[in-house]
């Protein structure tokens, strides 16, 4: 992830942010769609989930010039996955739903340096997720 691709997600994610609430719910719909099996993983009403990942990808996204301060509470997050039943697989489906997401939010500026930018992000975050998944499993489940 370079600078110029931290800029781009930290200004985008500051147009997304007057529609979270609606692009949680949106992440949500297209995951479950793609995915329906991911349904039963998620006890709590996907309304509040929404609003919950809104909350983590902005402090992740204003956390990303110190990265290495969220690295303990990435993992931290990928254990709880794992607990919760995620897999290695659900991780790209997920990525798949943000970016779709985050295209149909932005609108035109959802540019092809934005996607591979927030694509970038992701990659990097959710590869420290699933390093501390493995802390619980030993082997990440595939």
């Amino acid at each position: 992830m370079t600078d110029k691709q931290k800029a781009l997600v930290q200004e985008s994610f500051k147009k997304v942010l007057p529609i979270a609430e609606v692009a949680g719910n949106m992440f949500y719909d297209r995951l479950v769609e793609m995915d329906p099996s991911l349904r039963p993983l998620f006890r709590i009403d996907l309304k509040d989930q929404g609003r919950k990942l809104m909350q983590i990808i902005e402090v992740a996204v204003k956390g990303l010039d110190h990265i290495e301060a969220l690295l303990p509470a990435l993992e931290q997050l990928g254990q709880r996955h794992t607990i919760y039943g995620v897999r290695k697989e659900h991780y790209e489906t997920g990525g798949a739903a943000l970016l779709w997401t985050l295209e149909r939010g932005l609108g035109p500026d959802f540019t092809p340096e934005v996607k591979e930018a927030w694509a970038a992000v992701y990659c990097l975050l959710t590869d420290v997720m699933q390093h501390g998944a493995e802390t619980v499993t030993g082997v990440f489940q595939v």
